[in-house]
């Protein structure tokens, strides 16, 4: 399924978090998997939302710039 939006125009267009998207800092897992499992239930009947990680949010906007994953974090992660 075609992304409604781009990640360029989350990170660019001013938008804020909210109940479809979670901007996080670090690789967190308990706090993501939470989030993953509140998107998945969708009680507002909106398919899911996005969540970027390695995107610190201030004032529920991206934090610029944007600092992303070290290559050791990213290996972690998909370990």
């Amino acid at each position: 399924m075609k992304l409604p939006t781009s990640i360029e125009n989350i990170l660019n267009e001013n938008i804020v978090e909210n109940a479809r998207l979670e901007l996080k800092k670090n690789w967190n897992p308990e706090p993501i998997l939470h989030t993953i499992c509140a998107f998945a239930n969708n009680i507002d009947n909106w398919g899911g939302g996005y969540i970027l990680i390695g995107v610190e949010e201030q004032n529920g906007r991206p934090k610029m710039p944007i600092t992303g994953l070290g290559l050791s974090e990213i290996n972690k992660i998909q370990k």
